[in-house]
C-alpha cells in the first residue's frame, strides 16, 4: 500500500470511531483473500451467552487463533478471558480495531442488535471477514451498507442463523424445491416467545455496576440512565436492560421478529428463493413506551418465484400467543405430532399437492400423510454453520449464510418491525430505494448515530 494512502486510510479511521483510540497506534491490513498460511487470527466482541458459543465454536477450527476478546462488562467476559488468557483484552471495540485491526483477519459480532452494524463495518471496513449474529443489524440501511461493503471488499460473511446448516432444514429446502407438495401458495410461521413488553419505563435511575461500561454499552444510540433488576423477586434478577431484555426494547433489539424469524424465515427463504418483500402489513399491537409489542401478525408479500403459485406470495408470522387460522392448522394431521399438537415454534408450508410441517428445529412432515405415503424425503448432510465460515476466510469453502442470502432475509424481519408501527396498514416497500409509499415510515429506515459514535460508511 501506498505510504500516502496507508495515513489517509488511517487518519479517516482514528476520526471515526472516536476518542478512545485516538492515542493508538494503527496499520492498515493488506486485503488478502485468505490469511498468510492458513492462521486465522480472530476477534471476539460480546462473549456471553450466544457470543460465547461463537466463540468455543470459532476457535476449535483449526488454525484458529482468538488473538481478540471485547466485551463491555468484565463480569461476562470472565469466562472467555480464563478460557483465551493470551488474548487481548478490550471494553471498547473502537481501540481494538485501532490497536489490532492490522493484525487481525476475522471478527465475530455477538452483541445486542444496535451494535452489529457499527462494528461489523468497521472492522469489514479494515479488510475483517465477518461472522454475525441474527439479525444482520438493527436498521434496514445498515443491512444494505453491509452487503454493499461486503461485495465490494470481496469478504467472507456468515449470519449466525446456524440452523441454516442442520440436516433437517436442508432437507426441508430440498424437498420444497423438488416439488414435494407442487408449487407453494402462502406460508405461516410462528414463535411463542414474548420479547415485548407493554409496561412503561420504571421513572428510576440505578447505579452503573463497576463491571459494566454502560456508555460503550449505549454505543450509537442517545445517552439515557441505567435500570437495572426490575424483578419483586430478589432470588430472580431481572434487568431492565443489560443483560436480560434489551430485545424488548425498541432501541436496542428488534423484538420476537428480530430474535427468531431469521431462523425460522430461514427455510421459507432457501425453499422458495424468496427476495426482498413488495409490502408489509401488521395486524398486531403498536410498540409503547419505547417497547416492542407482543402477540405479532405480520404478513409480507413477495415477487413470485418459480416454487410459488398464485400470483405474489404471501408469508404469515405469528409470535406470543398469536397462531395461524384453524382452516389452516386443519391441514395438519394432530394425530401424528408428538403430543398430539402444534410444535412451539416453526413454518407450515401451504402447497399444490399438501402441506409440509417443519417444526424449528426437527424433521419435516408431509400432510395429508395418506397421499405422501410413498414420498422419502430428500437426503441432505448437515454442517458446522461456525466451521464453514473459517474455511471460507481460507478459500478452502464457501458460506451458505452471507450477507448477500442474509440481507433480503433480514430486510423482511427488520420491515415486520417497521409494520408494527402503523397497525392495519399495507405498507408498499421499493428494496431498491429503500423507501416505503408512505413517507412517515421512511423515518424507520435509518436513525442517526449519537455524536462521537459516527462510523465512516454507515
Amino acid at each position: 500500500m501506498h505510504a500516502r494512502h496507508a495515513l489517509a486510510t488511517r487518519r479517516a479511521f482514528l476520526k471515526t470511531v472516536g476518542a478512545a483510540a485516538l492515542a493508538a497506534p494503527f496499520v492498515t491490513r493488506g486485503l488478502l483473500a485468505n490469511p498468510p498460511s492458513g492462521r486465522l487470527r480472530h476477534a471476539a466482541v460480546g462473549l456471553a451467552h450466544m457470543g460465547w458459543q461463537d466463540l468455543q465454536q470459532i476457535s476449535s477450527c483449526d488454525g484458529v487463533e482468538i488473538a481478540a476478546l471485547c466485551d463491555v462488562d468484565e463480569s461476562l467476559a470472565a469466562q472467555a478471558r480464563e478460557a483465551f488468557p493470551d488474548a487481548r483484552f478490550f471494553r471498547d471495540w473502537r481501540e481494538m480495531l485501532a490497536k489490532m485491526g492490522g493484525s487481525l483477519d476475522s471478527i465475530n459480532v455477538s452483541t445486542p442488535d444496535h451494535m452489529h452494524a457499527p462494528i461489523a463495518v468497521s472492522a469489514m471496513s479494515l479488510g475483517l471477514h465477518a461472522y454475525v449474529q441474527k439479525p444482520l443489524a438493527h436498521e434496514l440501511y445498515e443491512v444494505r451498507r453491509m452487503r454493499e461493503i461486503a461485495r465490494a471488499k470481496k469478504l467472507v460473511t456468515q449470519m449466525g442463523i446456524q440452523i441454516h446448516s442442520n440436516a433437517h432444514y436442508r432437507i426441508a429446502v430440498a424437498a420444497l424445491r423438488a416439488g414435494a407438495i407442487g408449487k407453494v401458495r402462502e406460508a405461516h410461521s410462528w414463535c411463542y416467545k414474548t420479547w415485548g413488553d407493554p409496561s412503561p419505563k420504571p421513572d428510576r435511575i440505578d447505579p452503573v455496576p463497576e463491571n459494566l461500561a454502560w456508555d460503550n454499552w449505549l454505543g450509537v444510540c442517545d445517552a439515557r440512565p441505567y435500570i437495572g433488576d426490575i424483578s419483586d423477586n430478589p432470588a430472580k434478577a431481572d434487568y431492565y436492560y443489560h443483560p436480560s431484555n434489551w430485545r424488548k426494547r425498541l432501541d436496542f433489539g428488534t423484538g420476537t421478529l428480530g430474535d427468531m424469524a431469521c431462523h425460522i424465515f430461514d427455510p421459507v427463504f432457501g425453499g422458495l428463493g424468496l427476495g426482498s418483500p413488495i409490502s408489509v402489513r401488521s395486524d398486531g399491537p403498536a410498540p409503547a413506551h419505547g417497547n416492542w409489542g407482543i402477540d405479532a401478525r405480520v404478513t409480507l408479500t413477495f415477487a413470485p418465484t418459480p416454487f410459488t403459485t398464485g400470483g405474489a406470495f404471501r408469508l404469515f408470522w405469528y409470535d406470543g400467543a398469536q397462531r395461524p387460522p384453524a382452516e389452516i392448522t386443519g391441514l395438519v394431521e394432530l394425530d401424528k405430532l408428538k403430543d398430539n399438537k402444534l410444535p412451539e415454534q416453526g413454518t407450515l408450508f401451504v402447497g399444490e399437492n399438501g402441506a409440509l410441517l417443519l417444526p424449528h428445529i426437527a424433521r419435516a412432515q408431509l400432510f395429508p400423510t395418506a397421499s405422501h405415503a410413498g414420498y422419502q424425503l430428500p437426503r441432505e448432510k448437515g454442517a458446522n454453520h461456525w466451521k464453514t465460515f473459517v474455511e471460507a476466510c481460507r478459500g478452502n469453502d464457501k458460506t451458505t449464510a452471507g450477507f448477500d442470502y442474509a440481507g433480503p432475509l433480514t430486510e423482511a424481519v427488520l420491515l415486520g418491525g417497521v409494520a408494527a408501527r402503523f397497525p392495519k396498514t399495507t405498507l408498499k416497500w421499493d428494496s431498491a430505494a429503500l423507501k416505503f409509499d408512505l413517507k412517515a415510515a421512511d423515518k424507520f429506515v435509518r436513525s442517526k448515530y449519537r455524536k462521537g459514535w459516527e462510523v465512516a460508511g454507515l
